[in-house]
């Protein structure tokens, strides 16, 4: 926002406004965590509500204690910190607690105030940059099957219209042992045609369609549905920050991304208190460049889907947005492909973070531009 003053001559030119500290704090992009002396929280900034996923309100007056795992290198950081007194850093810091799941930081602590009362801790995660390279992993993924969809559907639908038919006329002078053949030799082409239909949805190089999308909307209509079929075993937790822009993107193409990612959440959850978490907020401050170096776009609101499973095989982690991969008994592993590149093509990121009884998938997309910034 610009300000305009009236200019004034310099007997009544007033003093700059001290500055405020709430506001200082509140414009930080990394979370900032002041502690007491007791270990208690007395102060956090936005940040370190988005990275704790609880508000401040809740987290004022909890001990740190409660919010990481025992024995965490950030409580060893902290009492070396108070007993020399020198403000200290440790970097790529494996951070594990119950309300964010394992976070890879770089820590910052310092004492603060009269005689050292308060301790100042700041984290940055490194997950910025992991975004960024994930994001060039999944865009990949989904351009390698890009030809390959189109070289399908050429070199092997085709075809198959002829097996297929070839099948029939036989099956018109087959005895009943021969009908039972040609009748699975149909139902086979059809089977692999239902799955090359699939896969040209990679071969569309078309621009999508986008309109101004209101992402609750897109979500509650994949919970009804969800909670109509696949997922009615599943207790539904919706966490959503009202306020949020609408988004830039295809409505129709957003609701087969958080189908698909719930439908997987779903299937994960067999635990008789099975539980999903749809959570949306606003991330100041991510902006990430766009592919042959165009400029940054800016990626401010976040879509999470938690569930509570089992979580994702540690084996199956770096591949788990490539064509084919899946450890579903009658699964094609086309879906988180076909996400990341529906993902990629809003301009938008996805990520994910895995571990027993919490599987986050986190979606980034871009908001409507307004007054010219987007």
């Amino acid at each position: 926002m610009i300000r305009h003053f009236r200019r004034r001559g310099p007997a009544a030119r007033s003093q700059p406004a001290a500055p405020d500290p709430a506001a200082v704090l509140a414009a930080l992009a990394d979370p900032v965590i002041v502690l007491g002396r007791d270990g208690e929280i007395r102060m956090v900034n936005p940040a370190a509500e988005q990275f704790f996923g609880t508000g401040a309100a809740a987290l004022v007056g909890t001990p740190l204690t409660s919010l990481v795992a025992p024995h965490s290198p950030l409580l060893s950081l902290i009492e070396r910190v108070r007993r020399i007194g020198n403000t200290m850093s440790e970097y790529d810091v494996t951070l594990d607690g119950p309300r964010f799941g394992s976070r890879v930081v770089t820590i910052q602590a310092a004492l603060a105030g009269d005689a050292g009362e308060q301790l100042v801790l700041t984290l940055h995660e490194r997950s910025i940059v992991d975004k960024v390279d994930r994001q060039l992993t999944h865009r990949n993924a989904a351009r390698s099957i890009t030809a390959m969809a189109a070289m399908l559907a050429h070199e092997v639908k085709n075809p198959l219209s002829g097996i297929r038919g070839a099948a029939q006329l036989l099956e018109q002078d087959a005895d009943a042992a021969g009908r039972e053949l040609t009748r699975l030799i149909c139902d086979e082409t059809d089977r692999i045609v239902a799955l090359v239909d699939r896969m040209e949805a990679f071969s569309d190089h078309r621009p999508i369609a986008r309109a101004a999308v209101n992402i609750h909307e897109v979500l509650e209509h994949v919970r009804k549905l969800a909670q109509s079929g696949f997922a009615r075993h599943v207790r539904f937790v919706e966490d959503y920050d009202p306020s949020l822009p609408p988004v830039h993107g295809n409505r129709d193409l957003l609701v087969q991304v958080f189908l698909n990612i719930v439908k997987n959440a779903a299937e994960a959850v067999t635990n008789a208190d099975a539980e999903i978490v749809l959570t949306t907020a606003y991330r100041h401050g991510l902006r990430l460049a766009g592919p042959g170096g165009q400029e940054r776009r800016h990626l401010p609101l976040m879509v999470a889907v938690t569930d509570n499973g089992s979580g994702i095989p540690e084996d199956m982690r770096p591949y788990l947005f490539d064509a084919f991969v899946t450890s579903k008994r009658n699964g094609t592993g086309i879906g988180l492909a076909l996400v990341a590149k529906v993902i990629g093509d809003h301009g938008g990121v996805i990520e994910f973070d895995s571990q027993p009884r919490r599987t986050v998938f986190r979606v980034f997309l871009p908001v409507v531009a307004q007054d010219g910034v987007g």
